[in-house]
């Protein structure tokens, strides 16, 4: 089998996908799961920049360091390195589809489809919103890691 491989996919790379990358790598690395794990924005708004400092607060009280992390911009290549293409929202999944290079097998798909009751629904973007935004964010992407690891451990 091969290596399961994730990219998770926000629009600026700041705030929800190195939340979930950072949601992943913690609930991953609990199942013992061999797993590459990474994240990436359809905007090139953060190339380069760090993940904004309320997603980082909000990681790290859940027990997960995400301030070491940089923003990139999905691109092309992504659907060939990685298994798994999990994409914030609807906007950003289009966004996501129109770069699928043929003879790609990865196909990216909405975060919250991996968890029961919040199929087709988006993780919320806290950026423009206070704290308690960002915990809910924290909410979703962590429901959708236990949810994927249990995928994964099948």
């Amino acid at each position: 089998m091969t290596r399961p491989a994730v990219l998770f996919v926000c629009l600026g790379n700041i705030c929800r996908s190195p939340m979930a990358e950072g949601a992943f790598r913690a609930e991953a690395e609990r199942a013992g799961l061999d797993v590459a794990i990474d994240s990436a924005g359809t905007a090139a708004y953060h190339v380069g920049e760090p993940p904004d400092p309320r997603a980082q607060a909000t990681a790290r009280a859940h027990g997960a360091e995400i301030g070491h992390l940089r923003g990139r911009q999905l691109v092309a290549e992504d659907f060939f390195r990685f298994t798994h293409v999990l994409v914030m929202d609807h906007s950003n999944l289009a966004n996501a589809q129109a770069i699928v290079p043929p003879g790609s097998i990865t196909r990216p798909m909405l975060l919250l489809d991996l968890v029961a009751g919040r199929e087709g629904a988006a993780v919320a973007d806290p950026y423009y919103g206070g704290e308690e935004h960002f915990e809910d964010t924290w909410d979703d992407v962590s429901r959708a890691a236990r949810a994927l690891v249990a995928s994964l451990r099948q």
